[in-house]
């Protein structure tokens, strides 16, 4: 894998891992409601999920270099206003073009890695990619815990801001474009073919759960955490345990795995344990079980995330990937939205946030077992 891709991959991520464990606490500190905090996380990802679907036909056709710079320099712009916000609507706007604004970035970066993967073994480098996001999931939560802990919130933001520019100087300089298109007439082909192919069904819904679960993360684990009396940087640490797990399966020997066996095996056992997680997190109250709960929840992260790629990257062609990306990562910020939301919802409601996303979870494993057997059944048909 390009070792500069799979920096870029780390910083990508890292621009929502990093404020998992403040956004929540920041959002009312500012005077949000609960219903409100969880509007405003889940609006970036509403945003997102609108820049992931529009900016795939336009990394089809102007190359994934220029969607990649684009994002990364907006990004950085507006992650300075941040510390500007003086009430809970205001920061939920920033956050809304924020989200907007960083839609092309992660479509971009992965349809240039669908480019340069060899056309056998492209499961083992997903698993590097994924590696990439459980560095951004180790270091992004504990990086935003400490500097607001020990600096300030507004730290948090200034950091990832100067991050985002020095990277995206060192795209501008160093990336080299991947694929140019055909033309206009190839880039508007596509969409119909990539809406109506089962895999891409499948991987977009295993995004959607997989994600609805992060969105509660984000809005329950901090929230849990500060009520029983922990720091932020406990949080972050906590929420960084579940990519420290990920990079091990990712990195070891174990990451075969991803080449022998079925992607959609895979994903199944990887809802399980996630749900079973987020079960354990809704009962458990002592720090030990938290961390193991997080454990578990990255084994399932670990199995879902390379496996859905893997889909995207083989149901897809050179000129119709970046849109392929584009729709898959709609879902997976559309999978935050929901998540995030609901949590929202759910505690000013109920107060069980945690135990309402595993059932959830549990309801995509079942759906998404039945679009296995479908799909299966048909195959056999033909």
């Amino acid at each position: 894998m390009n070792t500069f891709l799979f920096f870029i991959i780390i910083i990508t991520f890292l621009d929502t891992f990093i404020q998992l464990p403040i956004i929540s606490t920041y959002s009312q500190e500012v005077g949000a409601s609960s219903m409100l905090t969880g509007m405003t996380i889940s609006v970036y990802s509403l945003t997102n999920m609108i820049g992931n679907a529009v900016s795939g036909y336009y990394i089809d056709r102007y190359g994934r270099k220029k969607l990649l710079l684009t994002g990364m320099a907006l990004v950085a712009v507006i992650l300075l206003f941040y510390p500007m916000a003086t009430s809970g609507e205001s920061l939920f706007f920033i956050r809304l073009i924020h989200g907007f604004a960083g839609g092309a970035m992660i479509p971009a970066a992965f349809a240039y890695l669908g480019d340069i993967s060899p056309k056998t073994g492209n499961g083992k480098t997903m698993a590097y990619s994924g590696a990439g996001i459980g560095i951004a999931a180790i270091i992004g939560p504990a990086a935003g815990g400490i500097l607001s802990a020990n600096i300030s919130v507004e730290a948090v933001f200034y950091f990832t801001s100067a991050l985002f520019f020095l990277t995206s100087a060192a795209v501008a300089f160093r990336l080299k474009e991947s694929f140019q298109t055909g033309g206009k007439s190839v880039v508007t082909a596509g969409f119909r073919n990539l809406l109506t192919e089962p895999l891409m069904h499948q991987a977009i819904l295993s995004a959607f759960a997989l994600m609805a679960s992060m969105g509660t993360l984000t809005f329950a684990l901090p929230l849990k955490m500060a009520a029983l009396s922990y720091s932020s940087s406990i949080t972050g640490a906590l929420l960084s345990s579940f990519g420290i797990v990920a990079i091990f399966i990712f990195l070891t020997p174990g990451n075969r795995l991803y080449d022998k066996v079925q992607a959609q095996t895979l994903i199944i056992f990887g809802l399980f344990f996630i749900g079973s997680a987020l079960l354990a997190l809704g009962f458990v109250d002592s720090l030990p079980a938290t961390a193991l709960a997080m454990v578990i929840y990255g084994i399932g992260f670990s199995f879902i995330f390379p496996s859905m790629n893997k889909m995207v990257v083989e149901v897809s062609t050179k000129n119709d990937r970046g849109k392929a990306f584009g729709l898959f990562y709609a879902g997976f910020s559309l999978g935050v939205v929901f998540g995030s939301l609901l949590s929202g919802v759910i505690a000013d409601i109920y107060g069980k946030p945690f135990l309402i996303s595993s059932a959830l979870i549990f309801t995509f494993f079942l759906l998404f077992l039945i679009l296995v057997k479908r799909h299966s059944f048909y195959l056999k048909m033909k």
